[in-house]
């Protein structure tokens, strides 16, 4: 088993992970969450999938787009957090209105 399959199969097990967490839980904090361990796991197959075959050097575009997308998931969540606040504030609960129990 080389390094770059191990990669890989820890990103799609914390991309199930993640998808798992959204599409389960109705608090918006273990939504946020769940989107991150996502990502991560995103992140995590990308660069696996610039592990270059027989090639001593990895490809370089695929690291580039995971420190941009890791910076894009940074601020992504922080406005996330800051509209969790803003929905917290408003209704006293952190669920989105469609998914409070009636």
């Amino acid at each position: 088993m080389t390094p770059a399959f191990l990669y890989a199969l820890v990103g799609i097990v914390l991309f199930s992970i993640g998808l798992y967490g959204l599409i389960l839980y109705k608090h918006l904090l273990r939504k946020i969450l769940a989107i991150n361990i996502l990502g991560s796991g995103v992140f995590l197959v990308m660069v696996a999938l610039a592990d270059r075959i027989g090639d001593a050097v990895p490809d370089a575009v695929p690291h580039a787009m995971v420190i941009t997308g890791i910076v894009v998931a940074v601020s992504a969540t922080a406005l996330a957090l800051a509209l969790m606040l803003r929905v917290n504030e408003e209704t006293g609960q952190a669920v989105l209105p469609e998914d409070r129990e009636a």
